[in-house]
């Protein structure tokens, strides 16, 4: 059995995917109405909207089997989201690549598999519109054709997603994406007795930019502010624009003397940015942190007020 690769961009590609808030979502008849119209067209018993994450690959909508997700490692979706044609297997039990997958010896017994790469902002293979059958099978070149015009409509459903839940500017999760995933990582976390962690980050002086150098100035800085908390945290972590200047950062797992060498790694970007970008302003900021110890019960409101709190006692020292 081969195991699929990473693609080059597996850390960008992942964060995109997290900041759309769909993974563990309930069905959705938009994604459900695709893969119907896939299984019914191409006449397979099973069709699937995959998402590829890290560890696992998870299904949007899956019409002819009883799964949820499996792992990355036996997906045939993971090696379709390597390349920018559709990925077709005719006969899986003649394959040297997956003869012995337990997805080919076992449930759901794939012959055949033919999934097109669904494009998040025309870039980031987020996942796969597929197809599969029990038993050896041949796409025409019309039905290829087919294939990929229903991907590209759950590809504009991802889009959706994405104008929902994604701050325009800076292109970072906005306040209702990060309430989404958020909430689903703190019940994780209560649930395990792990430690929770946020970060509430104002950028100093951001109306003295706006004033000073004007309101493209401003937009530039908020955006060189997101580029960095993307490039310095893990990709675990979730971060979002939530206000005019105010981004926050979730850390799942860290305890808090932790986080705080994580955020002054970040202000040391920020100083290593401030130096070498040579922008007219400087950016710099506050911040509150809040950490939930193992075992103690609160909801993400509550967590918010607190950071946002301390963040505001820093900004007036």
């Amino acid at each position: 059995m081969l195991v699929p690769e990473k693609p080059r961009d597996e850390v960008e590609r992942l964060q995109c995917l997290r900041s759309l808030a769909i993974l563990d979502t309930e069905r959705e008849e938009r994604f459900d109405r695709v893969t119907r119209l896939a299984r019914r067209l191409f006449n397979v018993p099973m069709s699937t909207v995959t998402l590829v994450d890290e560890n696992r690959q998870w299904f949007k909508s899956c019409y002819g089997a009883d799964l949820t997700e499996t792992g990355r490692d036996i997906s045939f979706c993971g090696h379709a989201i390597l390349g920018d044609e559709p990925f077709i297997i005719t006969d899986a039990s003649k394959d040297v690549r997956f003869h012995d997958n337990p997805l080919v010896v076992g449930p759901p017994h794939i012959r055949f598999y033919a999934g097109v790469p669904l494009l998040y902002r025309g870039k980031y293979k987020l996942g796969t519109l597929c197809i599969v059958d029990h038993q050896p099978k041949m796409l025409n070149t019309d039905q290829i054709r087919d294939l990929i015009d229903l991907a590209k409509i759950a590809e504009q459903e991802l889009s959706a997603l994405h104008e929902a839940t994604i701050d325009e500017l800076t292109q970072i999760s906005n306040r209702r994406g990060f309430i989404k995933l958020a909430s689903e990582s703190l019940q994780n976390c209560q649930k395990y007795d792990e430690p929770f962690s946020l970060a509430f980050f104002d950028l100093n002086k951001f109306k003295t930019i706006n004033d000073q150098w004007g309101h493209q100035a401003g937009d530039h800085a908020l955006q060189d502010f997101a580029m960095l908390i993307s490039q310095c945290f893990r990709s675990s972590d979730l971060f979002a624009r939530v206000g005019g200047d105010e981004f926050v950062v979730l850390y799942t797992g860290m305890e808090e003397e932790e986080t705080r060498k994580a955020i002054r790694r970040f202000e040391e970007a920020i100083d290593n940015f401030n130096r070498t970008q040579h922008r007219p302003y400087q950016l710099s900021f506050s911040v509150g942190l809040y950490t939930l110890p193992p075992g103690r019960q609160m909801n993400l409101e509550e967590i918010l007020a607190k950071a946002d709190s301390r963040m505001y006692l820093s900004k007036k020292s």
